[in-house]
């Protein structure tokens, strides 16, 4: 019967035997990912380039990062960067070797037992039995059991790289709030000098007695109020910076890198959201998981119901040797009875936790399917509020300065009111700063649900002006109407161009704004231009002003007067 048995013995587990031995004998793992592990799906999906080899190789490594941050340091280096230092992903990378250690473990079986067994006889000798056995059912399941590890490993894949995308998002949205926050500090500084220039001129003003006092601590507390908003701005670029670094996995003087990138405009045109729901449903890397995940299950279900009978079944070769010499060879199985326990726990078991998978797998599906259609929303809201700062808030500001600068010039209100309509010119630029960031933000977040760079990126070209060509290319304020006052100090608000007392009054022009073009918009996709502001050098007629008839210069510069003693009120409107 034993004999019958040995022959019986499927072909294909001596060779999943023989393959497990030899994998068992060579089997190495590396300390970083396999190129073939994520760079093809990383790359399918946008993802940034990696050297596999520099992971884990510090001389490899640090050469790297050390040629990256030699130069001003863009979104691309720094994805880079993370790749090879983010501790994030190095704990992501390590998870990818456990599963890696999980099929080496799966396309092996137990070791042979041996077994020795020496028994004396009353009238002398001894019998003699050497067994040598193996787990049957590991040798039946192994082919199974390699199946179901390549596909569960193909799941932790997925994982990985949802994993390391997860953080090439992250970096990206660090990246864009560091940069927005970089930029915001330096106009909140201009801001502060201006203030403090205003607040030195107001002193100047109350000391010949052109001013009241009232209006004197207006300009002082306005000034206090402007260096606290730049001590805030700046400590948040300082924490921007630091969450970019940590993300990075930068320390020292590696975190001392210097960036003059300024943040890309709008794409000319979005991606169609028929796109952008089918990508998602076709290649997110969560979505593959879960669904790998269901698929290993529900194989692991049906193995089990097959092998419940099996239990701890082993098949062995024993050799025993009598006392008389007489040898006795031949093969052993053991079987164990299903008597009390028949795999019911293990097919309960394997049940419960497939119909766990499946419910991962349509909450996946609905969470990305929501997702995608929120995310598509919000980038769409956020393009919006670009546009609105772009072609009117921005414009109408410029327009404001304009207007009030040639009132003025006209000694019809004094130089205070027109620091005010500037300081609302430059909080409407630091809005529209910010507005492309929270438009970054928002394309970061829906390519996060769709599972991979959206298409538009493609499209990405001009950028918003830096801080410094915002402020060199302002119109200057010429306060030379106001004879014998001395202006020659005020400067932090883009002054350059004061002319000094007994200049000619110079009409201000708003359109020559370099990056913020707003009548053609290049790369904007907005529909047509705004109509621009009436030329400077247009006369100003008061009466057209509140129903009011015009008023003299004395009556309009009279310190007296509510609207010129809290001039801070009303300077967002237009004139």
């Amino acid at each position: 019967m034993r004999s019958q048995l040995m022959n019986r013995f499927p072909a294909r587990a001596l060779s999943a035997l023989a393959i497990a031995t030899a994998l068992g004998g060579c089997a190495s793992l590396a300390p970083q990912p396999r190129a073939d592990d994520l760079a093809p799906l990383l790359q399918s999906r946008g993802g940034p380039a990696v050297d596999w080899s520099s992971v884990g190789a510090p001389a490899a490594e640090r050469q790297a990062i050390g040629a990256w941050l030699d130069q001003p340091m863009t979104l691309d280096a720094a994805l880079r960067v993370a790749m090879l230092r983010s501790p994030r992903l190095q704990e992501e990378y390590a998870r990818l070797g456990l599963a890696r250690a999980e099929v080496l473990e799966a396309v092996q079986v137990e070791n042979p037992r041996l077994s020795f067994s020496r028994l004396s006889l009353d009238g002398g000798g001894h019998n003699r039995t050497v067994g040598l056995s193996l787990p049957l059912v590991d040798l039946l399941v192994l082919p199974a059991r390699a199946r179901l590890a390549a596909t569960d490993h193909e799941r932790a894949r997925f994982d990985v790289a949802a994993s390391v995308l997860g953080v090439v998002a992250d970096v990206e949205a660090a990246w864009y709030a560091h940069v927005t926050a970089r930029q915001v500090a330096e106009m909140r500084d201009a801001v502060a000098e201006g203030a403090s220039a205003s607040a030195e001129l107001a002193q100047r003003f109350f000391d010949a007695g052109n001013i009241s006092e009232l209006q004197l601590r207006q300009e002082q507390a306005a000034a206090s109020e402007a260096r606290i908003a730049a001590l805030h701005a700046r400590a948040e670029a300082g924490r921007q910076r630091l969450a970019l670094n940590t993300l990075l996995g930068l320390r020292g003087d590696e975190a001392r890198w210097e960036s003059g990138e300024a943040l890309p405009l709008p794409v000319p045109r979005e991606d169609d959201p028929a796109l952008l729901v089918r990508l998602a449903r076709e290649g997110n890397l969560d979505l593959l998981a879960a669904r790998k995940e269901a698929e290993v299950l529900a194989d692991a279900l049906g193995l089990t119901r097959t092998l419940r009978w099996l239990g701890g079944t082993e098949i062995g070769y024993e050799r025993e040797t009598e006392a008389d010499g007489q040898r006795l060879k031949g093969p052993s199985l053991e079987l164990e009875l299903p008597v009390f326990n028949q795999g019911q726990a293990r097919v309960a078991r394997a049940e419960a936790l497939l119909a766990g998978a499946l419910a991962r797998v349509s909450r996946a599906e609905l969470a990305s399917e929501h997702a995608v259609g929120a995310g598509i929303e919000t980038v769409a809201s956020m393009r919006e509020v670009v546009s609105l700062h772009r072609e009117a808030l921005v414009p109408q500001r410029e327009a404001i300065v304009a207007r009030q600068q040639e009132r003025q010039n006209f000694m019809l209100i004094g130089v205070f009111e027109l620091i005010q309509a500037k300081v609302s010119e430059y909080d409407a630029y630091q809005s529209y700063l910010e507005a492309v960031r929270d438009y970054w933000l928002a394309r970061v977040e829906l390519a996060r649900a769709v599972g991979q760079r959206l298409p538009s990126d493609a499209d990405i070209g001009p950028r918003t002006p830096q801080v410094q060509e915002i402020l060199r290319t302002q119109p200057a304020m010429d306060h030379s109407g106001h004879g014998g006052m001395d202006h020659s100090q005020h400067q932090g608000m883009d002054h350059s161009g004061h002319e000094g007392a007994g200049a000619k009054p110079k009409p201000t022009e708003s359109t020559g704004h370099e990056g913020m073009d707003h009548s053609g918009h290049e790369g904007m996709d907005h529909g047509p231009p705004a109509p621009k502001p009436e030329p400077a050098s247009k006369p100003i007629d008061a009466s057209e002003h509140d129903g009011m008839p015009p008023k003299s210069g004395a009556e309009d510069n009279d310190e007296d007067e509510p609207a010129k003693e809290d001039h801070s009120h009303h300077h967002g409107a237009t004139p």
